[in-house]
């Protein structure tokens, strides 16, 4: 249990009891903030979908505070989930289980398997331990836009869709959990995230493999639809970083005067551009400043009514992988390669 002002006690008991009830709860992950609902309740859970217009054949993660809920959920955890969960857990860790019959179609979109997660956010754990029951939730955003990564991203989207938002500040890490199945004999990474790749081959010992976007029936969050996208157009630009910025320059000096033109780089390249509208993604060396950043410059984008965004590509390594992939969702598959 954390230490809590009787205040901060209060209106988490109140959420809870939102939750418990058939209501929606916003709230904190260290990842980005999830829109939740008892993942016992499928009327509840229906109402996730009408908030975010989100498709039904997108599946939920389950949320958990403790490791003894997942017998709940799941009817076996193996040798190897077993090692990862006492490593990445609490953390922004997902895992595939097979699942028990009782857990509602509605979380699993239909599939045999569920996907589990222990938060390590203060706020969020203390909130499922008092609801007491597994919480489905993805993110708590209009389905498409920006995962929200603060508070005021939940009521730009959601306000007056929910029941509550708890506002609890700034998320640590910004994207959303790594995704990892452990149905075949390699184990397939169905999402980057924050845990990465090396962090898991390190505790497997062996391989990990990275999946394809399933175009038909996808098993985790984030595999199939376009995810992430600001309002206005947005190309990436991907190469060696003096190719990228030649481009980008080269393209501005083309567009109108009068387009309101929004240049998402790294800190290197901040004066490569002269240009009015230059958003700093942070250091090309360390990705994650990216992935805290990435989702708010986007809203920000938004804000700023952009017509055009141009965004400088990252290194796929380590936390980068999980920044790539966002990216790439976010300007709907509109890559330009650059040598």
């Amino acid at each position: 249990m954390i230490n809590l002002l009787p205040n901060q006690f209060e209106r988490l008991a109140c959420a809870a009891e939102i939750l418990r009830t058939g209501g929606l709860v916003a709230f904190p992950t260290e990842t980005v903030y999830g829109l939740g609902a008892i993942c016992t309740n499928e009327q509840a859970l229906l109402k996730i979908f009408a908030a975010k217009g989100r498709p039904g054949d997108n599946p939920l993660i389950v949320h958990i505070w403790h490791e003894t809920q997942l017998k709940e959920l799941v009817t076996e955890i193996n040798p190897k989930a077993a090692s990862l969960i006492s490593e990445f857990w609490p953390g922004p860790l997902t895992l595939i289980f097979p699942k028990l019959a009782q857990v509602s179609q509605v979380v699993t979109a239909g599939l045999e398997t569920v996907a589990v997660r222990m938060p390590r956010h203060p706020i969020a754990q203390e909130l499922l331990r008092l609801t007491g029951i597994p919480v489905a939730a993805p993110s708590a955003n209009l389905s498409g836009r920006p995962s929200p990564t603060r508070g005021s991203h939940v009521v730009d989207d959601l306000f007056g869709k929910v029941n509550l938002i708890i506002e609890a500040g700034y998320c640590e890490a910004g994207i959303e959990s790594t995704v990892l199945s452990l149905a075949s004999e390699q184990p397939v990474i169905l999402r980057p995230g924050s845990v990465t790749k090396e962090m898991i081959e390190a505790v497997l010992g062996e391989t990990v493999a990275l999946a394809e976007a399933d175009a038909e029936r996808p098993q985790a969050p984030g595999m199939k639809y376009q995810h992430y996208a600001p309002q206005a157009p947005a190309v990436l630009f991907e190469g060696s970083q003096a190719a990228v910025v030649k481009e980008i320059n080269r393209l501005l000096i083309k567009q109108a005067p009068s387009k309101k033109i929004v240049v998402m780089a790294s800190t290197e390249n901040l004066k490569a551009y002269h240009h009015e509208w230059v958003l700093d993604l942070g250091h090309q060396t360390i990705p994650e400043e990216a992935g805290v950043r990435l989702y708010d410059l986007l809203r920000f984008c938004d804000q700023l009514a952009a017509e055009q965004i141009y965004i400088e590509g990252v290194a796929a390594v380590g936390v980068g992988l999980a920044v790539a992939n966002r990216l790439r969702k976010a300007v709907g598959g509109n890559v330009v390669k650059v040598d």
